[in-house]
């Protein structure tokens, strides 16, 4: 006889013990589920003992026994919920008829369980109480249209598209557009106007910014009741704007760079001077270098405004707001006079950026200024209308 070394037995152990572990999490068994009081789970599950043998009789025992047992546990939830006035008890009890027809179904699949159970199609009643929770809904959502605000047709809308899970047709689909249109809060964006008469004459970045904020508002906004349109985008539509969005750059202020300069004398200990007196005897004398640093710092700080007015079409001012950006550069750099020894590796790096010194070109600023307007405009615009 073979022996198993130490290694084999354990890995043979761990084997066994992962498959039991396994089996008894995925063993789910008929008899389980009806001790449990989960009718529905055991005649599911000894439908499917008895398509793979039609004669087990466990099987056929739950069988017989948790059908109607299942079907008197929705019958009798039916029962009630027809007493409540409450406008989801359709939807409710179509759940239960849901779940009856799902253990006729189940039943169907096998000959052996079908000749076992008189199992009822309750097909008709699922219909039934599908149109009856369509029309509850269809019934809110014209109450709500009534109305004619912008809140009771997002309501209408709302209850429209619940409609449609329960009866789906051209006519309610038509309504919910019909619906959404009527919600859809739109907002005219007038293109931006050089309110103080900055004279930068960037038309082209202006723009640029106008369209990222339009892509902005456009794709990121929390709410899908709010749409923005340009003035051409809102006479191709044939619409009229529920809102005007004015946005008006204000003060923009390029900055002078201005310098910030102050001196110091540095110094150090250096040979002045070697004396050689054999290969192997020198004799070194030091002294002191000075020179004179003279370090500055240049700074330039821009800074730019945009107001924005949103009103309505007759004239009311319904918000207002600023919105600032700021672009800040600055740099430090060193010249000396005196010896150059005296210097630092520090003061020598200094002195190398004395040829980087230039500041940003103005339409750099106005990126950056614009960037940060248009960060601040879009966050603020967006939980503007998220409320």
């Amino acid at each position: 006889m073979l022996s198993m070394t130490k290694p084999q037995t354990m890995t043979k152990l761990y084997a066994l013990l992962f498959a039991s572990a396994f089996f008894f999490s995925a063993c789910k068994t008929a008899s389980k589920s009806y001790d449990k009081g989960d009718y529905d789970e055991a005649v599911e599950l000894s439908v499917k003992k008895l398509q793979k043998n039609p004669s087990d009789a466990e099987s056929k025992d739950i069988l017989k026994s948790a059908y109607p047992f299942a079907v008197n546990r929705h019958e009798d939830a039916i029962r009630n919920l027809s007493t409540s006035n409450n406008d989801n008890r359709y939807e409710a009890i179509l759940n239960e008829y849901n779940k009856l027809q799902d253990l006729y179904n189940a039943v169907q699949q096998s000959p052996a369980a079908a000749a076992l159970v008189n199992a009822r199609n309750y097909s008709e009643y699922v219909q039934t109480y599908r149109d009856k929770a369509a029309d509850v809904h269809l019934a809110a959502a014209e109450r709500w249209m009534s109305e004619g605000t912008k809140q009771a047709a997002r309501n209408g809308y709302y209850e429209f598209v619940r409609a449609l899970r329960f009866r789906d047709n051209a006519v309610i689909r038509a309504k919910r557009d019909e619906a959404y249109n009527a919600a859809v809060i739109k907002i005219l964006i007038v293109p931006i106007q050089n309110y103080r008469g900055y004279n930068y004459n960037s038309s082209y970045q202006l723009q640029q910014f106008q369209n990222e904020v339009m892509r902005t508002l456009a794709f990121n906004m929390n709410d899908n009741f709010v749409k923005f349109y340009s003035e051409w985008d809102l006479q191709g539509a044939r619409v009229e704007p529920d809102q005007i969005l004015e946005m008006n750059l204000g003060r923009i202020r390029i900055g002078q760079p201005y310098d910030q300069s102050s001196r110091r004398e540095v110094s150090k200990q250096v040979v002045v001077k070697e004396i050689v007196y054999k290969k192997d005897s020198v004799v070194k004398e030091y002294g002191t270098v000075r020179a004179m640093v003279t370090s500055t710092k240049r700074l330039l700080v821009s800074e730019g405004d945009l107001y924005l007015f949103l009103r309505d079409p007759s004239g009311r001012i319904l918000w207002t707001d600023r919105f600032t950006g700021e672009h800040r550069w600055q740099t430090e750099f060193a010249t000396y006079t005196g010896d150059e020894r005296a210097l630092s590796e520090s003061d020598k790096g200094l002195l190398n950026k004395n040829k980087h010194y230039d500041p940003p070109r103005e339409e750099e600023i106005m990126a950056e200024l614009y960037r940060q307007i248009q960060t601040d405009l879009s966050n603020r615009l967006r939980n503007y209308f998220s409320r």
